[in-house]
């Protein structure tokens, strides 16, 4: 039984569990605190606590929500990760990887960019050997021998507050990474290779 979902993981798959519920749901200043030095916290320098960088997620493919502070300052959450790498495991098999957190901090960027209170539909995250294979064979296009995908480093979503030709653009305008326009499937993908645009 998947603890994230309540549904069965397919008998063929046998993933690790997902972080417990508390973490998944989000991490708050308590976090944020966790990663600063003691001595700071010993002088009651509370305003130097940096602010926590937080995101929204529901997945389109399994319903599944999370809400999470992955990041206080320079420093990443490590418990926030590894519910962000479960997330966005294959949907498909559940295989699961590392997410690039730099991926997360651009998604980051385009939520105070469009002025967004939705959060991220998310079509496809971490997609494994197997799945990327599937999908070129299947046909359709859009699917790279060498994709994004396959090393945590891209992400296919939308914003249901945010007019689809509004988040490309400002997903363009972070010159950060890959941007692709999906208008008929109704998603843009992002990433964090080269910069180019699709």
């Amino acid at each position: 039984m998947n603890p994230a979902s309540g549904r069965a993981s397919p008998p063929h798959a046998a993933p690790p569990g997902p972080p417990s519920a508390l973490r998944r749901r989000k991490l708050g200043l308590a976090a944020a605190l966790a990663v600063c030095p003691a001595a700071t916290l010993a002088r009651g320098a509370v305003a130097a606590v940096p602010e926590a960088r937080t995101l929204a997620f529901r997945h389109t493919h399994t319903g599944e929500e999370l809400s999470v502070a992955y990041a206080a300052g320079s420093a990443y959450l490590a418990d926030a990760l590894a519910s962000v790498n479960w997330f966005l495991r294959d949907f498909r098999n559940g295989a699961v990887h590392p997410i690039d957190p730099q991926l997360l901090d651009q998604l980051h960027r385009l939520a105070a960019i469009t002025g967004t209170k939705a959060r991220f539909e998310v079509i496809s995250g971490f997609r494994s050997p197997v799945t990327n294979q599937a999908l070129r064979a299947r046909g359709g296009g859009g699917v790279a021998e060498r994709s994004l995908h396959l090393q945590g480093r891209a992400i296919d979503i939308r914003l249901p507050d945010v007019p689809l030709a509004d988040l490309r653009d400002a997903a363009l305008s972070l010159r950060a990474g890959g941007v692709g326009y999906y208008q008929a499937s109704q998603f843009v993908h992002v990433d964090t290779g080269p910069v180019r645009r699709w």
